[in-house]
């Protein structure tokens, strides 16, 4: 849908055509979640986030990747292309949204990696959590995809989750291949993908609890909702989203800017690219 650039400083957000789209899509007491942030609550609070973030990437530009829809629960993943600081960024993102009688979003979370901004272009960003995971040696011979997980599998994913136990979290997925932030190509060998997971652990404490559940023909996606408590903080919110795919993909939509820094830091750098 053509709506035009995004606002331009000064002028009126909330009236721009662009701004009336997107917050068209909410009902006027829904409930937005992003990564890094409390949830905002009505367009009144909503609409000031959706000005920010066009005010950070303002020629985004996004196509849709893989829909399932479940009785209310809509999830659907996004190719995202940017250009922040004259750097070109792409990255991919989970929107999970429950609908109301009349398709208006009543609660929408939003699931991707906020590093992906700074990584390229501030000189001071955090270095990336999982820089230097990779497959080391032969990939595994191919096999059959894995199941995707049924309903009963669930709480047990949870608690390990909950207490990072990677061999849970590993034993069902078998040679499936695992994509998530931070990775440059997606990982085949069971040692790199527990390299992945336990330098995740190593860094998170979570306190999660089961979200949405939306199963596909092909795809299922499944969602955990809670706080991380960082090595050293308080906790803050924090969620997870597992995406497995068709032909035996394992990815998993996280934001990694709470295990790498404070709150002030994140705050600081988030400044430095909206004075640019």
């Amino acid at each position: 849908m053509p709506t035009g650039p995004a606002p331009e400083p000064g002028e009126s957000g909330f009236q721009h055509p662009r701004v009336k789209a997107y917050l068209d899509i909410f009902d006027t007491d829904a409930t937005l979640w992003e990564a890094g942030g409390k949830a905002r609550r009505g367009r009144d609070e909503i609409g000031p986030s959706i000005i920010n973030s066009l005010g950070l990437v303002r020629d985004l530009r996004y196509r849709g990747t893989d829909v399932v829809a479940e009785g209310s629960t809509v999830v659907f993943g996004q190719w995202n292309e940017a250009t922040v600081k004259g750097h070109k960024i792409a990255f991919p993102q989970i929107a999970r949204n429950v609908l109301g009688d009349d398709g208006k979003s009543l609660q929408a979370r939003r699931y991707y990696d906020r590093h992906v901004l700074l990584r390229d272009t501030l000189p001071d960003a955090p270095a990336g959590l999982f820089e230097g995971i990779a497959d080391r040696g032969p990939a595994p011979a191919e096999a059959p995809a894995s199941a995707r997980p049924r309903a009963a599998e669930l709480p047990r994913r949870l608690a390990a989750w909950n207490s990072g136990d990677i061999d849970t979290l590993l034993a069902r997925t078998g040679n499936t291949r695992l994509s998530g932030p931070g990775l440059e190509a997606p990982l085949s060998t069971a040692a790199a993908k527990k390299s992945y997971l336990q330098r995740f652990f190593d860094k998170a404490n979570l306190e999660l609890k089961a979200g949405q559940v939306a199963v596909g023909k092909t795809t299922t996606y499944v969602e955990w909702h809670g706080t991380v408590t960082r090595p050293q903080g308080e906790p803050v919110p924090f969620g997870i989203m597992e995406r497995f795919g068709p032909n035996g993909e394992w990815e998993l939509y996280f934001d990694t800017l709470p295990l790498l820094a404070d709150q002030k830091t994140i705050d600081d750098l988030f400044g430095k690219l909206a004075r640019s």
